[in-house]
């Protein structure tokens, strides 16, 4: 893009949110943090017409919704801050969105019957929810309980982040869907093998009912409603439906996706699964 205008990062606080704003930030671009911490504040469960002071002066926004665009009312809330982003003069809009989600598809209809450019970013599971969501407390304990194992793509967020903010700055990315994944495909099986030989803890996969992966979503600090939305959601969608692999971050960045072998050895270094 060639204005000065803002960029707009809703979830600033997030796992891609805050990536994608230190790379903007580190370019020397205006950025501006949506989040219910912020000022302006920003919350998808408020009133649309909250919204209007963060799309002031903003060019671009890269748009995520909490906790999934699977979830209730995520296609309204897509839509109305589409609407508004429109009557603010914002041109360009990045929706990150979840690959193999029938609903999260039904969400990305408000950018893409816009008048703006946009560019949806499917992403797969995300490496780092071994790390940084609702993946690392199992680790902890040992035991990563879902209802079904199959085989992920895992893609790593910083390939996300760079995808997302080309989408935001370059052209050439308007009216496109890009599904981004790993180089290969992981089971959670052997997901829980690769980081227990790096990190030297015990983890270990189990098969579990839908009904007990909620309750242990819920026991390990992961609010009720969320848990069950996210049982739910996996119940369906780990059916093999995404067990391929694509090179659409190479396409976007030229390089390729990062391995999840290596994210494990960095995320073992770092000591993230000692506690």
């Amino acid at each position: 893009m060639t204005d000065n205008g803002t960029y707009l990062v809703t979830g600033g606080t997030g796992k891609t949110g805050r990536r994608v704003l230190s790379r903007l930030g580190a370019r020397g671009l205006a950025v501006r943090a949506g989040s219910r911490s912020m000022r302006p504040p920003f919350d998808w469960n408020a009133d649309p017409a909250t919204w209007k002071p963060l799309l002031d002066g903003v060019s671009a926004a890269y748009i995520t919704y909490y906790p999934d665009l699977a979830f209730p009312g995520a296609a309204e809330s897509i839509r109305a801050l589409a609407q508004l982003a429109e009557q603010a003069g914002v041109r360009r809009l990045v929706l990150l969105s979840g690959r193999g989600e029938e609903e999260a598809e039904v969400a990305e209809q408000g950018v893409r019957e816009s008048a703006l450019e946009w560019t949806v970013v499917r992403s797969t599971w995300f490496a780092q929810d071994f790390t940084e969501h609702f993946l690392l407390p199992p680790v902890l304990t040992g035991v990563i309980a879902l209802p079904t194992d199959v085989p992920e793509p895992f893609v790593d967020l910083a390939d996300v982040a760079d995808v997302v903010v080309a989408a935001l700055t370059e052209d050439g990315h308007h009216g496109r869907t890009y599904e981004l994944t790993g180089p290969r495909l992981v089971t959670f099986a052997e997901a829980a093998e690769l980081i227990s030989a790096a990190s030297g803890r015990p983890v270990r996969f189990e098969p579990v009912t839908p009904q007990e992966c909620t309750a242990r979503m819920i026991a390990e600090g992961v609010p009720a409603e969320e848990a069950a939305g996210l049982t739910d959601l996996f119940s369906r969608i780990l059916d093999s439906r995404n067990a391929h692999v694509t090179d659409d971050v190479k396409a976007v960045t030229g390089r390729d996706a990062r391995d999840f072998a290596d994210f494990v050895r960095d995320a073992a270094a770092s000591g993230v699964w000692r506690a």
